[in-house]
């Protein structure tokens, strides 16, 4: 396959035309701002988050990392704190592989970043990019009919987790991927065309822990995404260590 998860971490590696790439989504850098103005005090985890980026990249020898979307946390302009994290993890991972951001809705002022910075970074529209047999686009909006007639598809912004029950009545949530077919329907009634849609859908889990998601597995949980769950048929649901739970829904 051309995207396969990495065993055990919330990332994947793509094989791109220019090389195999770490595809990472919902990163959130600064979250902990962001949960201090909900009143909740938690120390940053920013060096942690940049110390697991590095690690994988040693581990996994890609020459691009790409961010999936929602690199950032802050919707509009970064506070000081977060800015700094960004900048800290740029400004290390630059040092290692091509960097890639495909802009989510917590992005949209990342460009101020990179250039104020002056970091050498490619920044893709929120509705995607798709490089060789791959598309990826974060998932807040549509993604383009160029990316959604790629082999694979991958997309964010959903942080997929299931709620696991034993037979004594405990529970723990786990982030998860879920993965299927490219149900065009949905697709075609929104752009109102016919598309060239004959490929696998990849959602990724959220790689920052902090930022919660959406339990598919439970009722009364929707999907954030306009096209989820129509545009995905026959969806499996995947812990990061690999185990298959299979049909997501009925978990």
């Amino acid at each position: 396959m051309s995207v396969e998860p990495v065993p055990g971490e919330p990332a994947a590696v793509a094989d791109l035309p220019d090389g195999r790439a770490l595809v990472v989504a919902d990163y959130h850098a600064g979250l902990e701002v962001g949960l201090r103005y909900d009143g909740v005090e938690l120390a940053s985890h920013a060096d942690e988050r940049r110390t697991a980026v590095l690690d994988l990249l040693d581990r996994t020898d890609v020459s691009q990392l790409l961010f999936l979307g929602d690199l950032a946390h802050a919707i509009g302009d970064p506070g000081d704190e977060e800015r700094a994290e960004l900048v800290d993890l740029l400004d290390a991972v630059t040092d290692r592989a091509a960097v890639t951001v495909v802009k989510g809705n917590h992005d949209g002022d990342i460009g101020s970043v990179v250039e104020t910075n002056g970091f050498d970074i490619d920044i893709s529209p929120g509705h995607g990019v798709r490089l060789g047999d791959v598309g990826f686009a974060h998932g807040h909006t549509w993604p383009s009919p160029d990316v959604l007639a790629a082999d694979v598809v991958c997309v964010g912004h959903e942080h997929p987790a299931v709620r696991l029950e034993d037979e004594v009545g405990g529970a723990r949530v786990e982030r998860a991927w879920l993965r299927g077919a490219l149900d065009p329907a949905p697709f075609e009634g929104f752009f109102d065309d016919d598309l060239a849609i004959d490929g696998e859908l990849v959602v990724f889990p959220g790689f920052n822990d902090l930022s919660g998601g959406t339990w598919v597995n439970v009722e009364g949980q929707g999907f954030l995404a306009p096209f989820l769950p129509d545009g995905l048929a026959d969806g499996e649901a995947y812990l990061l260590d690999g185990t298959r739970l299979g049909a997501y829904d009925r978990i």
